[in-house]
């Protein structure tokens, strides 16, 4: 033999290093190594369950396994790129320690349904990982909301001020994004938990396999059904890379305002300096370096995500090597949306709200106009005539003042139909009041929205 490669019989000359190491998958995929032991043990027991190997081998098989698991866990593990990836370096190990019936584990399977069955159990895993960080993450948010729902902001479009919100409200958007991001997370858990193993290398098997009990033992709620799909299907990967990109571009979202809000320009916030840096030159700079980072990050889980889909885009059934490629991109994007959900649960607990900058702004942007609008409406003026009445009336304002500081027998001028109760409605505290409906920015909406989620959440 050439080298100690399974399959080495049929050549007629080793592989060369260069291929050894372009093709070896071993310094990325042992991520799933205990994956492939939790894999291997269901499979070994059905396997005797099912007559194909005795009691005695899968007694062999289930200690030597252990074994393999506790060398993984004290990093003991001799990982060799000759044996190429996780599936041949565990069994080489275990056929080491156990002998002949380490060699029987991979009867009725193969490494093409093998890795496609790690692969989801691994998901699986991560994503109720992901799942409790992306709640975490909310609570953080209802945290700081909680304390500011009588906090004023203004509200921007086209980043203009456009109406007075609660500060509170706007973290809540990020609430209601999060709760989307999760419910896809449970949505595509659901096909990450399709059982491939049994489906072999392409055609299934001729042994008498049992996959539904094979499935019960792993905890996988459906089972392939198509041998040819169930080793080439990546569509799982694909979708939950989409998912991810969603949440790290919701996440770089809200990185992009509070980069503005910190601003001198804005000064809307403080951020704590445990997630900020300075300037090796200019000693006065505290720079958002997470919240640039988690934006800067968002771009390699969405390309991330582009590397999976033009990876499938023209491959033929069944597998192929090409599949290999999957896995760094999956394992990157897990990683770096679980560091990312962390490292920002924490970081909006050290934010600090500069409630008088908040209300200056609001004030510097006229974003009272459209409730003056709305009241004269109600006072029967039609919506059109009354955009223009109030129109000329912030023209008079830009020269001077805000709407609320226009004396009410200038506002009079504009319209004889204004009274004393407009300055009700004309400061932003009045204006946020006046929403008081379901999704609208009034302190009692608020208040009743976090108080739901809160409960939701546990809090």
């Amino acid at each position: 033999m050439h080298d100690n490669k399974k399959w080495s019989g049929r050549f007629s000359e080793p592989v060369s290093e260069l291929v050894k190491k372009y093709t070896g998958s071993i310094d990325f995929d042992k991520k799933l190594a205990k994956v492939d032991i939790e894999g291997s043990l269901a499979h070994a027991q059905m396997l005797q369950e099912s007559g194909v190997i005795s009691e005695e081998d899968l007694k062999s098989i289930q200690e030597g396994l252990n074994e393999v698991l506790e060398m993984i866990n004290s990093e003991d593990m001799p990982w060799s790129l000759d044996l190429e990836d996780v599936h041949m370096n565990v069994e080489k190990v275990l056929t080491d320690k156990i002998g002949d019936a380490g060699k029987r584990l991979h009867t009725g399977r193969s490494r093409n349904d093998q890795v496609a069955t790690d692969i989801r159990l691994w998901l699986r895993g991560e994503i109720d990982i992901i799942s409790e960080c992306v709640r975490n993450l909310q609570r953080s948010l209802l945290t700081l909301a909680e304390k500011n729902i009588n906090t004023v902001m203004p509200g921007f479009t086209h980043l203009q001020v456009a109406q007075p919100v609660s500060f509170a409200h706007h973290l809540l958007a990020y609430v209601e994004m999060l709760a989307r991001d999760d419910e896809r997370l449970q949505d595509c858990r659901k096909r990450v938990n399709s059982m491939p193993l049994g489906a072999a290398a392409l055609a299934g098997t001729t042994f008498p396999i049992d996959r539904k009990r094979t499935a019960e033992l792993l905890g996988f709620e459906r089972i392939c059904e198509n041998s040819l799909d169930a080793v080439s299907d990546r569509d799982f990967t694909i979708e939950f890379s989409s998912v991810a990109s969603l949440i790290m571009i919701h996440l770089s979202r809200l990185s992009e305002e509070l980069i503005l809000w910190m601003s001198p320009r804005f000064a809307f916030i403080d951020i704590a300096d445990r997630f900020c840096t300075g300037s090796s030159i200019m000693p006065q700079k505290k720079n958002p370096d997470v919240p640039e980072l988690v934006r800067g990050k968002t771009g390699r889980v969405v390309g991330n995500l582009m590397a999976l889909v033009v990876l499938m885009k023209a491959q033929p059934l069944a597998y192929n090597k090409d599949n290999q490629e999957d896995k760094e991109p999956l394992f990157d994007s897990v990683d770096t949306l679980i560091d990312t959900l962390m490292i920002y649960a924490d970081m909006i607990l050290g934010i600090t709200p500069k409630p008088e900058n908040m209300r200056s702004a609001v004030l510097q942007g006229y974003a009272t106009a459209t409730d003056l609008a709305d009241y004269l409406v109600k006072k029967g003026v039609p919506f059109r005539d009354s955009h223009e009445i109030v129109a000329r009336a912030v023209k008079r304002a830009e020269e001077e003042c805000d709407l609320s500081d226009l004396s009410l027998s200038v506002l009079q001028d504009f319209s004889p139909l204004i009274e004393e109760d407009v300055y009700q409605i004309l400061t932003p505290e009045g204006s946020m009041s006046q929403r008081n409906h379901i999704g609208g920015t009034a302190p009692k909406q608020v208040s009743a929205q976090i108080r739901k989620w809160q409960q939701k959440l546990g809090l």
